[in-house]
């Protein structure tokens, strides 16, 4: 394994090239896949990130700011974007009424599902050559 500061080889540029390359695609793919769908790409990696939420519980606008990167006033504008669509209603929090939750309707449900099988097909094609940029940079040994 390499240490900080050590010296990079053209093998260490060629593969973080090949991983920035390999997530663009994919990031190209997923936005077109949601264009396809009639759901700009922001909405539907904030759908993704209420289904997803990994505190099992329910979604808040800041939560949701967080997971997308984005300042809490950038979702609230996404937020009523996506209630004006039907994809998303907004309710009091039960156990802090200053909060309010987040939960997608049966159309964002639907057009999530179909958007997530095909980007998981797309995933599992990609795999094989993402492991092997990953466990090149983490090793910092080159398949030469």
């Amino acid at each position: 394994m390499r240490k900080a500061g050590e010296a990079l080889s053209q093998a260490d540029y060629e593969a973080l090239a090949t991983l920035r390359y390999t997530l663009r695609k994919f990031m190209d793919f997923s936005t077109s896949a949601a264009n396809d769908e009639g759901l700009p790409p922001q909405q539907h990696q904030a759908l993704l990130a209420i289904k997803g939420n990994p505190e099992g519980g329910a979604m808040t606008i800041g939560m949701l700011a967080e997971r997308l990167i984005i300042a809490p006033h950038t979702a609230t504008e996404l937020v009523g974007r996506l209630i004006e669509a039907g994809y998303v209603s907004r309710h009091p929090d039960p156990s802090d009424k200053r909060r309010q939750t987040l939960q997608l309707t049966g159309k964002s449900e639907d057009i999530l599902h179909r958007l997530s099988a095909i980007h998981l097909r797309e995933i599992r094609e990609m795999a094989p050559r993402l492991i092997e940029v990953l466990t090149q940079l983490q090793t910092g040994e080159s398949d030469e």
